[in-house]
């Protein structure tokens, strides 16, 4: 009842766009939740169906680091993902398991300055 089912052939196009004359026994697909119930024939509509994830942008900022360089003429460059929280310029961090504080002094992601990074 959460998951819909869809029977495609990717070789013919049936159901993925359109929905297909070459399956005539399939009725459509529904699911229930609480935001709302949906219903379809084809993996299109299953797939825009999908509800985003909420992201916990109102919890304390958790920010694994993955990598950290260090170059020359720009100083030390953490690299994560913001797991929790938000991170933008200009605020003050702590590092953990050894509590190292600094400023935050820019926020990029691939290679473009952002105002500010969110959970994703």
């Amino acid at each position: 009842k959460t998951v819909p089912f869809v029977p495609i052939s990717g070789w013919n196009g049936d159901n993925m766009l359109e929905d297909s004359d070459n399956m005539k026994w399939f009725k459509g697909w529904s699911v229930e939740r609480k935001e709302g119930n949906a219903s379809g024939k084809t993996l299109i509509a299953a797939l825009d169906a999908i509800l985003p994830p909420t992201r916990p942008t109102d919890k304390a900022l958790r920010l694994p680091l993955q990598d950290v360089y260090k170059i020359g003429g720009i100083g030390t460059v953490p690299v994560g993902r913001v797991e929790t929280g938000i991170i933008k310029p200009g605020m003050v961090v702590t590092f953990a398991p050894n509590p190292v504080t600094t400023e935050v002094k820019s926020v990029e992601m691939h290679h473009e300055a952002l105002t500010e990074a969110l959970p994703g």
